[in-house]
C-alpha cells in the first residue's frame, strides 16, 4: 500500500433504464462502500444534462464522486466492477461510461471539461466527440456497449472541477432492495408537513394547488423520495418529517436542478434548433387554442415576423388557465424546450398587456335603444326611428392577468427548470406556483 494520498474524481453515467436501477443509487452505494478505504472529500454531484435528448433513460442525470485514497487502483477496480454488475446491461438504451481523473490532471483538464459540462446541458453532443476529448486529455475511462454514458461521466467530472455554476441540493432516500418494483409506502401527510415547515427553503415536495405529492417517483427504480432545496441542511430538515417504509441508505447531492442552466437566450426564431431549450421574446399573434388532449397552444411572433407554436401541455394543469388569458398583441417571453417545432413552456413572463375591448351595437340618438344589424357589411339601423350608423361602440375590459412571471405547477416541473421563488433579481412581479 502506498503512503501517498491520491485525489480522484469519478464520473459515472447511463447505468439505469426506464424499468429500473438508478445512477444516483449506484453513486450513493459507491460512496458508502469506498468510504471504508477512501475519504469522501466533497459533496457528491448530480447533474442533469440536455432534457430533450431522445435516447435518455429517465432524467438524463450523471453523477460524480471526489475521493482521496492510498490505493487508486483498488478504487478503479471496485467502481468498474460495481458498474458492470449493477447497470441494466440488457437494456439497449443503457450504455454506461466511467471516467477517472487523478489530482495531477485537475488543472490540465479543468477548463475543457467545464466547457464540455456546460455544453452538454444545452446542446446535443455525439459519442465520438466525448471519446476524442477523453483521449486528447489522456483520461482513464471505461465504456460499455456504445459508450454513450461517457458524455455524462465527463460532464459530471467537469461539474466537480467547476466551482462557478449555480446549484441547489437534493436529498435522496433509497429503498431496501427487496422492495424495488413494489408500491412505495410514504405517508403523504408527512410530506405536506415537511413542506409546511421548510418551504421556501425546500420546494417541489408537494403541489398544494393540485393536492399532489411530487417528490415520490412511480417507476421501478430504487429511489423512495427526493427532497429539493437551497442547501443541505434544509433538505435534511425536511426529510426528518417524512414517515415511510424502511430506508436502505440516503445521499445528499449538489446539483444543477432548478437553475435554468439548459436555457439559451435567442433573439429570433430562425436561430432555434430542435432538441435545445430557449428564452424567446415576442408578440402573441393569435388567441390560444385548446386542442384534443387538453393541450393549450398559441403562436408567438418574433420581431422578424417569424412564428413558432408555444404549448402548455395537459400535465401543466392549472397553468393552462393562465395561458388561455393571453390575447393577440400581448408581449411575452417564453422559457422552454423545443421539440417538433414547438416550445414546451416551463414558465412565461408577461411584459406588456394589449388592450381588450367589448363591442356593442350603437345607440339610436332618437330613441336611445340599441340598433340592430342591417345585414352583413351594411352597418346598423333602428327599426323604430329609421336612423342608421356604421360605427360600433366599444368599452375597455379589465384584463384578468397582470404583467409578471408565471410558472408551471410543481407536478409538471422539469428537473432543470428554475423555480420562481429563486428569482431574486427580477424587477417584475413573480407568481410562484404552489
Amino acid at each position: 500500500m502506498s503512503s501517498e494520498y491520491t485525489k480522484m474524481i469519478i464520473g459515472i453515467d447511463d447505468t439505469d433504464s426506464r424499468e429500473g436501477m438508478c445512477t444516483t443509487y449506484l453513486c450513493a452505494l459507491l460512496r458508502d462502500e469506498l468510504s471504508s478505504f477512501a475519504k469522501i472529500i466533497a459533496d457528491p454531484i448530480l447533474v442533469r444534462l440536455n432534457p430533450t435528448i431522445p435516447y435518455k433513460t429517465r432524467g438524463n442525470a450523471s453523477v460524480a464522486l471526489f475521493v482521496q485514497c492510498r490505493e487508486p487502483e483498488k478504487v478503479v477496480e471496485h467502481v468498474t466492477q460495481r458498474v458492470a454488475s449493477m447497470a441494466c446491461m440488457d437494456n439497449e438504451n443503457t450504455n454506461p461510461g466511467i471516467v477517472f481523473i487523478t489530482g495531477e490532471q485537475f488543472e490540465m483538464v479543468r477548463n475543457r471539461l467545464s466547457d464540455f459540462f456546460r455544453r452538454a446541458v444545452k446542446e446535443v453532443i455525439a459519442i465520438d466527440e466525448a471519446k476524442k476529448l477523453a483521449c486528447d486529455l489522456g483520461l482513464r475511462f471505461k465504456i460499455f456497449k456504445n459508450g454513450r454514458g461517457l458524455i455524462g461521466a465527463l460532464s459530471a467530472c467537469g461539474a466537480m472541477l467547476d466551482p462557478e455554476w449555480d446549484h441547489t441540493y437534493e436529498y435522496l432516500a433509497y429503498r431496501e432492495k427487496d422492495a424495488w418494483g413494489t408500491q412505495r409506502i410514504v405517508d403523504g401527510k408527512s410530506l405536506f408537513e415537511a413542506d409546511l415547515h421548510t418551504y421556501p427553503d425546500t420546494w417541489d415536495t408537494v403541489d398544494l394547488r393540485n393536492d399532489m405529492v411530487v417528490c415520490v417517483p412511480h417507476s421501478g427504480d430504487p429511489v423512495l423520495y427526493g427532497i429539493r432545496g437551497k442547501d443541505a441542511s434544509s433538505v435534511e430538515k425536511a426529510a426528518s418529517f417524512v414517515i415511510s417504509e424502511p430506508v436502505e441508505r440516503i445521499c445528499t447531492y449538489r446539483t444543477n436542478q432548478g437553475t435554468d442552466m439548459h436555457l439559451i437566450a435567442v433573439p429570433k426564431i430562425s436561430e432555434i434548433e430542435e432538441m435545445h431549450s430557449y428564452i424567446l421574446e415576442g408578440n402573441v399573434c393569435c388567441e390560444p387554442e385548446t386542442i384534443r388532449g387538453g393541450h393549450t397552444i398559441f403562436p408567438l411572433q418574433d420581431d422578424e415576423g417569424d412564428t413558432i407554436d408555444c404549448a402548455a401541455f395537459e400535465p401543466t394543469k392549472n397553468f393552462r388557465e393562465m395561458i388561455r388569458k393571453i390575447i393577440p398583441g400581448d408581449r411575452v417571453v417564453v422559457y422552454g424546450s423545443v421539440t417538433e417545432k414547438t416550445i414546451n413552456i416551463e414558465k412565461i413572463k408577461v411584459i406588456r398587456l394589449a388592450a381588450k375591448y367589448e363591442t356593442f351595437n350603437p345607440v339610436c340618438p332618437s330613441c336611445g335603444k340599441r340598433m340592430k344589424s342591417a345585414g352583413s357589411g351594411q352597418g346598423y339601423r333602428c327599426k323604430k326611428c329609421g336612423t342608421s350608423s356604421s360605427v360600433t361602440e366599444k368599452s375597455k375590459i379589465e384584463r384578468e392577468l397582470e404583467p409578471g412571471f408565471y410558472e408551471v405547477p410543481p407536478c409538471a416541473r422539469r428537473h432543470l427548470a428554475k423555480q420562481l421563488l429563486r428569482f431574486e433579481k427580477e424587477n417584475v412581479p413573480v407568481f410562484p406556483a404552489r
